[in-house]
């Protein structure tokens, strides 16, 4: 398969990853025109966004859309098809007197997205999508408890292997990653993966040869949600698993904060009274209540005692509780500073959903002020166990093409 991507065009390929690099100094999705001097790139990805919103429309109607002349609109969509991104797929149908409308849509059909999801400990999952983030063929590839340059070997041919399997050209290639991900695709830190300055974006890209972004896994998950759950631009994703880990939206913009580590909430304490001691070292991070590793060991001790059906039952539920009291007391500092309108949860639903879930928003509530926060929503999110997959293909899609 093909792995030059953008129709052939390098200069092309190297003018949008300049354009529209995936950073916080740019809203997710374009929705206004700009002044002459911006106006090309960003009006190139408003017509995008437009089409990827809403399906084939006519010229006049992206026009209207945007606000754009109509001269503008024929200048960039000639543009646009001559790069090969958009396409005319036919008139149409009216039953008005004069020639119908020519429609046009994004070319979904002949691109494809290669995505990783490395925060599992366990394995590296990867996918080939479709532009609207549907798995078109999977792989996985067990650790083995590789760490250090052989678990970035693994990660490498997986995402050649990946290249290989789509059916149509690759527009780049999206990660996630474990960790903390600065903006140049370099992991600084994933002690799980035994990496320290990875530069995981130039490795993959050395090899599969198509434009690579690299981010952290749950800053991934959190453009899953808000591209294809139908979230709004404010929004914060817990992803709970192995770890703890939060993405980040506000007013539409990723907030990565200023050493790459907004979100990392799973090793922030959460209260003065101690609690379950952390892999890091410290006592009652919000990583030791409520990582899935430990919430199920608790679960299968209680399960295997002695006691009583009642009792056992009794004795989940003040597992999950207890839990759940100590996310939403993490949450309830957060929704206080930023005013979010939505958390979403991501993980395991037989663990989150129900008992833990309310607990957490019971206390979010019972913790901040009804007359500005009482409106805050708490949910479980429906992406399932792809949302990192279909988070690095938003990735793709935000950093070159500017839409999501």
């Amino acid at each position: 398969m093909s792995a030059g991507g953008f129709g052939g065009g390098g200069g092309i390929a190297s003018e949008r990853v300049e354009s529209f690099s995936y950073t916080p100094a740019r809203r997710l999705r374009p929705n206004a025109k700009v002044l002459p001097e911006h106006a090309r790139g960003h009006n190139r990805a408003l017509v995008l966004q437009t089409l990827f919103a809403s399906g084939a429309m006519s010229r006049a109607d992206i026009a209207r859309a945007t606000g754009l002349t109509r001269v503008s609109i024929s200048d960039l969509v000639a543009s646009l098809i001559a790069d090969n991104l958009i396409v005319e797929v036919g008139l149409r149908e009216t039953s008005r007197p004069g020639k119908p409308a020519t429609l046009i849509d994004i070319n979904r059909d002949e691109f494809q997205i290669v995505g990783l999801d490395l925060s599992d400990t366990e394995v590296f999952r990867g996918a080939v999508l479709t532009l609207d983030g549907e798995v078109v063929t999977m792989l996985e590839v067990p650790l083995d408890g590789a760490t250090g340059v052989d678990a970035i070997a693994k990660a490498v041919a997986l995402a050649a292997d990946l290249v290989e399997e789509a059916t149509v050209e690759v527009l780049g290639i999206g990660v996630g990653s474990p960790g903390v991900v600065d903006m140049t695709g370099t992991v600084r830190s994933a002690p799980n993966l035994g990496w320290t300055d990875v530069d995981l974006q130039g490795a993959i890209e050395q090899v599969a040869q198509v434009p690579v972004i690299v981010a952290n896994d749950a800053n991934a998950a959190v453009l899953a949600e808000y591209s294809f759950g139908g979230a709004d631009g404010d929004l914060m994703l817990v992803s709970v698993g192995n770890g703890v880990g939060a993405g980040l939206l506000v007013g539409g913009h990723p907030l990565f904060g200023s050493r790459f580590a907004a979100g990392e909430i799973g090793h922030v304490v959460v209260g003065t009274d101690g609690g379950p001691l952390c892999a890091c070292g410290k006592r009652g991070c919000l990583e030791a209540w409520l990582a899935v590793p430990h919430l199920r060991e608790l679960l299968a001790a209680a399960e295997a005692s002695d006691l009583p059906a009642a009792e056992v039952e009794r004795r989940r539920e003040e597992i999950l509780r207890a839990a759940g009291e100590r996310l939403g007391v993490s949450l309830a500092a957060i929704v206080g500073a930023l005013n979010l309108s939505e958390i979403v949860v991501s993980g395991p639903e037989e663990l989150l959903a129900g008992v833990l879930l309310d607990a957490a928003i019971e206390t979010v509530r019972a913790r901040t002020m009804t007359e500005f926060h009482g409106g805050v929503q708490i949910r479980m999110s429906e992406q399932g166990a792809d949302i990192v997959l279909r988070g690095t293909a938003v990735m793709v899609l935000s950093g070159l093409l500017g839409v999501s």
